[in-house]
């Protein structure tokens, strides 16, 4: 049996095994994919404190070096059940294992929506972007396109067109969902432009990075050059499994305290799967560095 069980092997969770490691607990982390999450899409990094630059991927690498050092164990398996026995939870997954842990930290973070077209996933990183605090200077004088026209478009587009010499936000509705206050301040800047009622339907690249799109408004078709495309039709957490353990919002992320505890003892999440207002690689590690020392404070006591 382990102490604590992570489940999730972006930042917050790396963090958390590191942490839990460095408290004399023993950490298993079970990751479905690959580690690191949503930063390994960036292959730039330099809004984390005390590091220049990096890619998303080497900071990934770095962290699981980490907690491996630290003596973490690690498990490529999709989790689709936590079952609580009080004193001890049992971890469940798809291929038919079984762990059990005293605690277990849930860091199943987000998948961010996507659009659904042919090559959208190879040019993630090499023109396809979901964060303008993270990528934006990367575009700085470029032309760029943000898909979408709720709240979290808008303020992507507004920090783009801080540095980008030219911003098309396009909305597949006939108007913009987004708070008034937010399109007045986005849309007086000289550099920004929204095509509403319009549909992306296809990707241009060329030597493996985006160069365009085609969209659609009615029935007629066009070519849209652009150097990036900000994709903000909102993030999917993948809660509802844990459901029975913790409380979801209305929008389905995990309500906690600030110590990332849940409704069930010995159960806390972390990470952007948590409701909160900032997502980010700094917020991640915050939470899993709270939720790991909760966990064994409440060991202890």
């Amino acid at each position: 049996m382990y102490d604590i069980i992570v489940v999730g092997g972006g930042p917050a969770g790396m963090t958390a095994a590191l942490y839990a490691q460095r408290n004399g607990k023993t950490a298993l982390v079970i990751e479905k994919n690959g580690f690191g999450g949503q930063i390994t899409h960036s292959p730039k990094v330099e809004n984390y404190p005390g590091t220049l630059q990096m890619s998303g991927n080497e900071f990934a690498d770095r962290m699981l070096e980490q907690i491996l050092a630290q003596g973490a164990e690690i498990e490529l398996e999709t989790v689709t059940a936590v079952e609580d026995h009080g004193d001890y939870k049992t971890v469940r997954t798809e291929e038919g294992h079984a762990f059990e842990g005293r605690a277990v930290i849930l860091a199943t973070g987000v998948r961010h929506r996507m659009l659904g077209l042919p090559g959208e996933n190879e040019l993630v990183g090499e023109g396809i972007s979901f964060c303008a605090v993270c990528d934006g200077d990367f575009y700085a004088g470029k032309r760029v396109c943000v898909a979408g026209g709720g709240n979290s478009a808008l303020q992507e587009a507004l920090l783009l067109a801080d540095s980008c010499s030219e911003v098309t936000v396009l909305q597949d509705l006939d108007r913009c969902t987004g708070e008034q206050r937010l399109q007045d301040a986005l849309f007086r800047r000289p550099n920004v432009k929204l095509i509403t009622g319009v549909r992306i339907t296809g990707l241009l690249q060329e030597n493996g990075a985006l160069t365009g799109l085609t969209i659609r408004q009615g029935e007629t078709e066009e070519t849209l050059l652009c150097d990036g495309l900000f994709i903000a039709i909102g993030l999917i957490p993948e809660n509802d499994a844990f459901a029975p353990l913790a409380d979801l919002n209305a929008y389905g992320y995990f309500d906690s305290d600030e110590a990332c505890r849940t409704r069930t003892p010995g159960v806390y999440v972390a990470g952007d799967c948590r409701g909160k207002t900032v997502r980010q690689l700094a917020t991640a590690i915050a939470d899993g560095a709270s939720a790991a020392l909760a966990a064994c404070h409440d060991m202890n006591a």
